[in-house]
């Protein structure tokens, strides 16, 4: 069978396999060699070139994931995002930039390009209009980022590619919210699909790791960097990366069903002053979401009336963590504004709408009715 013929928790659990020849083992065996023979070998092996036994195996997988030629494992999400950009960029590139992204791929475009004389512009909103008239002479790269982090932002992967063709760009997109189980963009003919491995893919807040799918010749440029800025990944924790995608599926569509039962109690609360999922009806994206994803993902953002809530409502949850990050199978909370978005400024916060009260709630495989009992306790004690 074909892997396009495959279904999603058929690829999560085969696809990228390594065959234990020597004791018929059901799972991948561990390469943890740093030092390759070089002669007489029809692949030279390094770990810094991203193409130990592991380190490819588990590349095919998300490739496989993510409807693309090639992929490509890195040592963080930031690695996938800083080492894609710099693929394709030189000095005097420009590339325009989606309104709302994650504030670490912000941060490092704020920092690092200017140093590499280096372009970039944010666009003012969604539409159509907000990224062509962003477009330069000198534009190399259209990203995005759908669902955003935190505000779960839905944009027009369709209408990305049309601009990206007219305009001769390559097109990124930060996967990570979605993960494959809920979209892929390659199918609507994003170039290049990067995500934090950290999260869905890692699934259990034990891993590190970022990966990378495109096209053969996309990955062949984007790995030529790489192995100068060295952003590989140890092949122990590509082992466990691979032992966690095999139960990507299963984990994110529990995750989805949670939220979107979360999302729509949270919705009708007397607390609660907004909340932000694609899933909801009330979602200005809504329609839009459900034609290109074929599910929610697993993360609810909303605000409290009362601002001064957010800290004490966080801290006084008994089963819900929290915690930095998110995707992990138990459930946690964390305020934008402290963490992921810090590093933005308060004035480029509130631009973005990224308010102190917001709250990114990332649900886990747990009864659902356990986690809404844990957050009506602490409702009721506001």
């Amino acid at each position: 069978m074909k892997l396009k013929q495959q279904g999603i928790n058929t690829l999560c659990t085969h696809a990228g396999e390594i065959t234990d020849t020597q004791f018929k083992g059901a799972v991948s065996p561990i390469f943890p060699s740093s030092s390759y023979a070089y002669e007489d070998v029809p692949v030279k092996r390094y770990p810094r070139y991203f193409n130990t036994p592991n380190q490819e195996a588990l590349g095919k997988k998300v490739a496989a994931l993510e409807h693309c030629e090639a992929g490509m494992i890195l040592s963080s999400g930031m690695a996938a995002i800083s080492t894609a950009m710099l693929a394709f960029l030189n000095r005097g590139d420009h590339v325009v930039v989606q309104q709302t992204i994650y504030g670490g791929a912000f941060n490092f475009m704020q920092e690092e390009f200017p140093k590499y004389g280096i372009e970039f512009d944010f666009t003012d909103g969604f539409s159509e209009q907000d990224f062509t008239s962003k477009i330069k002479e000198n534009t190399k790269i259209i990203y995005i980022e759908t669902p955003s982090n935190p505000l779960m932002k839905i944009t027009d992967l369709e209408m990305i590619v049309r601009i990206a063709k007219d305009y001769n760009l390559v097109s990124m997109i930060d996967n990570t919210f979605a993960s494959p189980v809920n979209q892929t963009p390659a199918d609507f003919g994003i170039d290049i699909i990067l995500h934090s491995a950290t999260k869905y893919m890692g699934g259990h807040s034990d891993i590190c790791a970022g990966a990378v799918a495109a096209s053969e010749k996309h990955i062949k440029r984007i790995w030529n960097t790489g192995k100068n800025l060295g952003g590989s990944l140890s092949d122990y924790t590509v082992w466990l990366l691979e032992r966690s995608m095999k139960t990507m599926a299963l984990r994110v569509k529990k995750q989805n069903k949670n939220a979107l039962k979360m999302a729509k109690w949270l919705e009708k609360h007397p607390l609660v002053e907004k909340v932000y999922y694609p899933g909801l009806k009330s979602h200005p994206n809504h329609k839009l979401a459900k034609k290109q994803m074929r599910g929610y993902t697993g993360i609810v953002s909303f605000e409290l009336k009362k601002e001064s809530d957010a800290s004490r409502f966080m801290k006084s949850l008994q089963l819900i963590k929290q915690s930095l990050s998110l995707a992990g199978v138990e459930s946690t909370m964390l305020a934008p504004a402290q963490t992921s978005h810090f590093l933005l400024g308060e004035e480029e916060r509130k631009k973005q709408g990224i308010a102190d009260n917001l709250i990114r709630f990332s649900l886990g495989i747990e009864n659902f009715k356990d986690l809404k009992t844990d957050v009506e306790e602490v409702f009721e004690k506001l």
